[in-house]
């Protein structure tokens, strides 16, 4: 690759690589070379801006979960050499919570969840990121609900007056990536299905998934079948009725050995006012921030995987709503 370390053989090679360098092998100042100066990081809880912050948010990671391993399930990716490349990497990550940290006093929690992180890297390094972790499932297996832990999150940071923003637009700041992705045709037909389901047309499900599709959630839910994808897609959607869907970033891809695939970044962003998978109706302004992949089959899509973090949603919620 074209301004990159020729002991990457391709692209999908160099992420999985340098995302198990810099935590598994605790390559962590290779970050100086993997993660641009000027890097602009966004999750669902905030927004951080430099290298340096990505540096010392991973050493407090890893005292908190040391044991942590990033397994790189897929890698679906659009771009070029030139002009850089957009990585959807898809990680199952293990973890025991062993030390103190943002997640409270250590509880030896054993801990499974997934993991979506969107880079665009150019010459070696990664300039700009979209992350979006499962915490939902993270505080629930601590024991927590995801609602309480956003609320004591936010007693934790001094209270509504001094507590960190989650992420939205407002805050957002520019960074050297501007593409949308990629005209796949994959792409496109999982675009054209969220929109129809975010549209109401449930009866999209059985048009368009294999009966025995495998399901993964938001909060470590999985299931199986229409009824799993449709309960998930009705409750967020009667969640926010409202609520403005955006598809902000698309891939489709062919690849040899590999189902046909996508990788789509989607937003919701309005008022929390129906009754659905947030329970009661507050009214308050919400920004969500999502990821998908799916893969299809002869009979449609047969693995769907959907991420959103649950808790920066309540923490939205909580800080609005005291």
């Amino acid at each position: 690759m074209k301004g990159f370390n020729p002991k990457f053989k391709d692209f999908p090679d160099y992420i999985i690589s340098i995302t198990k360098e810099i935590w598994e092998d605790r390559g962590i100042a290779t970050l100086h070379e993997y993660y641009g100066e000027d890097i602009v990081v966004r999750t669902p809880s905030t927004i951080a801006i430099g290298n340096q912050g990505v540096i010392g948010a991973t050493m407090a990671t890893l005292a908190e979960f040391p044991d942590r391993t990033l397994l790189g399930e897929d890698v679906i990716w659009s771009g070029n050499e030139e002009e850089g490349m957009l990585s959807s990497h898809r990680i199952y990550s293990t973890a025991t919570h062993l030390g103190d940290g943002i997640f409270g006093k250590a509880t030896g929690k054993q801990l499974k969840y997934r993991i979506i992180a969107d880079c665009y890297a150019i010459n070696n390094a990664i300039t700009d990121e979209w992350l979006i972790r499962d915490q939902g499932a993270i505080v629930r297996q601590m024991g927590w609900d995801p609602k309480a832990f956003a609320v004591d999150q936010i007693e934790r940071e001094g209270g509504p007056e001094k507590s960190n923003m989650p992420f939205t637009p407002a805050i957002d700041q520019p960074g050297p990536y501007k593409s949308k992705g990629n005209d796949n045709a994959w792409g496109q037909k999982y675009a054209d299905i969220l929109l129809r389901l975010m549209n109401a047309d449930m009866a999209t499900i059985p048009r368009e998934y294999d009966r025995a599709c495998h399901v993964a959630y938001p909060g470590g839910i999985e299931g199986i079948s229409f009824a799993a994808i449709d309960n998930f897609w009705i409750g967020l959607r009667a969640s926010f009725p409202n609520a403005k869907f955006t598809i902000e970033h698309q891939i489709g891809r062919n690849d040899p050995m590999m189902p046909p695939r996508a990788a789509i970044r989607f937003s919701l962003q309005g008022k929390h006012d129906g009754w659905g998978t947030f329970g009661q109706p507050t009214g308050k302004d919400v920004y969500i921030m999502g990821a998908a992949h799916v893969e299809f089959g002869p009979w449609g899509i047969r693995r769907e995987y959907v991420l959103f973090d649950e808790t920066a949603i309540w923490k939205q919620i909580a800080l609005q709503t005291g």
